[in-house]
């Protein structure tokens, strides 16, 4: 069984969550400035959601470790070939920043070098097979993550 990527995020959350519950080392920002962190996580919700959407509206496949069905580059993937890892770094980033303890940025370090050195690496090489020149032209084209 492969670890797909929203089940590594719900990890990298629940981890957070600990961290903030039995409180963890010390904090990362004074009070009240960590609740920014709430308004990264749902930036980072929507930004991941709206990705899916666009990948439902191509009637494309979602999962990581199946082939790809059509190269998206419009919308989101305009600006980010993965906009929806995007989306998952940048609310769990948030969380880390609201559970307000230096040790939740431990889970999101862990989920960012998964995906950029496994997940991402791994779709790349299948967009290449499925799309050839024309996933080569796009990935010239778009930054991986901005």
């Amino acid at each position: 069984m492969r670890l797909l990527p929203p089940l590594l995020w719900l990890m990298a959350l629940a981890l957070i969550g600990l961290s903030h519950g039995v409180g963890w080392g010390p904090s990362l920002l004074p009070p009240p400035v960590h609740w920014a962190g709430a308004l990264l996580f749902t930036i980072g919700a929507a930004l991941t959601i709206a990705a899916a959407g666009q990948f439902r509206n191509a009637r494309t496949n979602i999962n990581t470790f199946r082939d790809p069905g059509t190269l998206v580059t419009t919308g989101l993937f305009a600006i980010s070939r993965n906009p929806m890892y995007l989306g998952f770094l940048l609310s769990a980033l948030g969380a880390a920043i609201l559970a307000n303890r230096a040790i939740a940025l431990v889970p999101v370090a862990a989920f960012f070098l998964t995906t950029q050195f496994h997940y991402i690496p791994f779709e790349e090489r299948a967009a290449e097979r499925v799309f050839g020149s024309s996933w080569r032209d796009y990935s010239q084209r778009v930054r991986r993550w901005l």
